[in-house]
Parts: structure tokens; C-alpha cells; sequence
């Protein structure tokens, strides 16, 4: 027969003092309510003696918290979303939270549906990388006073806390490397700009061309595109036709895996002979011959300020009082695929 859970009543009985004792050293309010330090150390030695583990359920009604954040990135597989989620776990773990991961794969339908469980769920708060049409969504969450910090990307007209790098300056920054390092018809290969970030990246690409005197050439690619695995036959028909370029930089990490995997397929010289630069790193990229230059976001700054941001929000009874939006500088992480050749 399945032995039953111990309760805060059985501990109560045991030690024949009150369940609201027992409840307030349990739930750490011992000195807050005057309870003394003795009787405090017996309560917590029982509790531990006996293997008590709180109805989390239970707990969740009574105090209207679940201690569970989620993390809802556009595809938990990606190194950069990855890695930002393993140090985000380690901050809120260490602040009494747990944390969901889940991928929206930047589709809005899978968004809403995850949020509207989510929220069932009576999850305390969202770490969000928003699919481009779920500003509403977003919304309803701060309407219904539910903590929100958006991260990657944001929308313009939502008052909503967010996480994000100056992607125009990183963008610009790198074009200019090359620049700098005489490359003079430099590709740019991205996402198609419909969402915060990767506006970003192309406005600070065109800026550094514009500001140069040299010519744009461009690839923008449908998300959908990508995430059906027709990117490469895009990327290829790009570097067929734009044969003079002789710097390329790819606005995503995976964008340019793909555009490696074809180099080495097609044409492996141009991994040597072109100039590359990759937006965001990959620890392969100082692996790779040669290596990689990259846009490289800092990933415990970055996990860093959502925490910073969230905590005060789980607290507060209304959680538009103060609206934080957080931009961090991104690092030019210089390799020998931008070197002057």
C-alpha cells in the first residue's frame, strides 16, 4: 500500500504546537512572527528527519505562486538560445525559482497556444522571444498583471520590460571591421527583417555600406523558408549570382552554418578567400579553418538583467508601475576569417 504524504497537520500533532506555527517556519516567516529560534530549529529538524516535501499544488493555491518561470525562446536547439537559458536556469534556481523551456519556432499560433497553457498553469512569470504577431497576447498577460520580459526582440509600441543589444551598433561595428580590413563588396545574408532585431542588424550593415560609398548586396530570406530547410537553395542561388563579393556576413549563427556547409560543398576556397563574420558566436568558430570572426552577445549579462528585471516584477501588485527596456553592447569577437587577405 502507498505509503501517504506527510502534511504540516501530522508535524503540528507531533510536536503539538499550532499548523500556522508550523506553516510560518516552514515558509520561512520563523522571524517575521516572533517564533523562537528553538523552536524554529525543532520544526525544521522534524520536518527533515521525516523527508517532509511540501504540496506544491497545494502551496500554489495558498499562496497564489507557483515558483515557475517560463523561458519561451524562438528554438531551444540554437546555441545561442541554449546556452542564455542554461545560465538563466542557474540565476533563478539560486532566487527559490524552476523554469520551463519550450520553442515557439517564431510561429504565433504554437506562441499563443503555449502562453494560454502556460497561464493556465499559474506560472508567476514569462521570459518571452516574441514570434511577430503576438503583441496582443503579450498584452493581455500585462493586463492581467502577469510579469513579462521580452528578450532578442521587442515590439515599438508595447510598454513592456525587454532584454535586448544594440544590434544596429554590432552590425555596424562588424561591417566596418571589414571594411577597415579592405573588403569592398561585402554580402549581407539575413532573416527578412519583419521583427526588432533583425531591422537592427540590416539598418547598421546599410549604414557602414551607405557611409562607405560602396554597394549593399543583400540576401533576406523568409523565416519560413529557413525553418523548411529551403535556406540553403537561397544562399547558394545568392553566391552564384553575386560573384564579386568578396566578404560575406551572415545576421544569424545558423545562417551561417548553412552558408559553410555550401562553401565546402560547392566551392571550399572560398572559406580562405572571402572574408566571413557570423552574428553570434560558436565555440566551433575557434575550431574552424580558419576561424571565425563573430558578433558575440553576452550571454551572463544578458540572463543577468532578465532576473533583475523579473524579480521586482513577481513582487509587485501591478506590474506596469515601472517599465524597464535594457539594451547591452554586443563584442566583435576578431578571428582570421575577417583579416585582410
Amino acid at each position: 500500500m502507498k505509503k501517504k504524504p506527510v502534511s504540516i497537520r501530522n508535524i503540528a500533532e507531533e510536536l503539538k504546537i499550532s499548523v500556522t506555527t508550523v506553516s510560518f517556519v516552514l515558509n520561512g516567516k520563523a522571524k517575521e512572527k516572533h517564533i523562537s529560534k528553538e523552536l524554529t530549529k525543532k520544526v525544521l529538524d522534524y520536518a527533515k528527519l521525516i523527508n517532509y516535501r511540501p504540496n506544491q499544488i497545494a502551496q500554489s493555491l495558498r499562496t497564489g505562486k507557483s515558483k515557475i518561470l517560463v523561458f519561451m525562446v524562438e528554438d531551444i536547439s540554437n546555441n545561442f538560445f541554449s546556452k542564455l537559458a542554461r545560465i538563466f536556469e542557474d540565476i533563478a534556481y539560486d532566487k527559490g525559482y524552476k523554469v520551463i523551456f519550450c520553442s515557439n519556432e517564431n510561429d504565433d499560433e504554437k506562441s499563443i497556444e503555449l502562453i494560454n497553457l502556460f497561464k493556465f498553469r499559474q506560472v508567476d512569470g514569462f521570459v518571452i522571444v516574441p514570434s511577430p504577431g503576438i503583441k496582443d497576447t503579450i498584452n493581455e498577460l500585462i493586463s492581467d498583471n502577469i510579469p513579462v520580459v521580452l528578450l532578442d526582440r521587442f515590439f515599438d509600441v508595447l510598454n513592456c520590460n525587454s532584454v535586448v543589444i544594440d544590434n544596429e551598433k554590432a552590425s555596424f561595428d562588424a561591417t566596418q571591421h571589414l571594411i577597415d580590413n579592405q573588403f569592398k563588396n561585402i554580402g549581407f545574408i539575413t532573416i527578412a527583417p519583419n521583427q526588432t532585431q533583425m531591422q537592427g542588424r540590416l539598418a547598421g550593415y546599410l549604414k557602414a555600406i551607405n557611409q562607405n560609398g560602396i554597394k549593399p548586396h543583400t540576401l533576406e530570406i523568409p523565416y519560413n523558408e529557413v525553418y523548411k530547410g529551403k535556406g540553403k537553395e537561397h544562399i547558394k542561388k545568392f553566391f552564384d549570382t553575386e560573384r564579386d563579393l568578396d566578404a560575406v556576413f551572415f545576421a544569424t549563427n545558423y545562417l551561417t552554418q548553412t552558408g559553410l556547409e555550401i562553401f565546402k560543398e560547392n566551392n571550399p576556397s572560398l572559406i580562405n578567400n572571402l572574408g566571413i563574420v557570423s552574428f553570434d558566436d560558436n565555440d566551433m568558430y575557434k575550431i574552424y579553418s580558419p576561424t571565425i570572426t563573430s558578433v558575440s552577445q553576452p550571454l551572463n549579462e544578458i540572463s543577468t538583467k532578465l532576473m533583475e528585471i523579473m524579480l521586482p516584477l513577481l513582487k509587485k501588485k501591478d506590474v506596469t508601475e515601472v517599465t524597464h527596456k535594457v539594451m547591452v553592447n554586443a563584442e566583435l569577437v576578431i578571428r582570421e576569417s575577417s583579416l585582410k587577405k
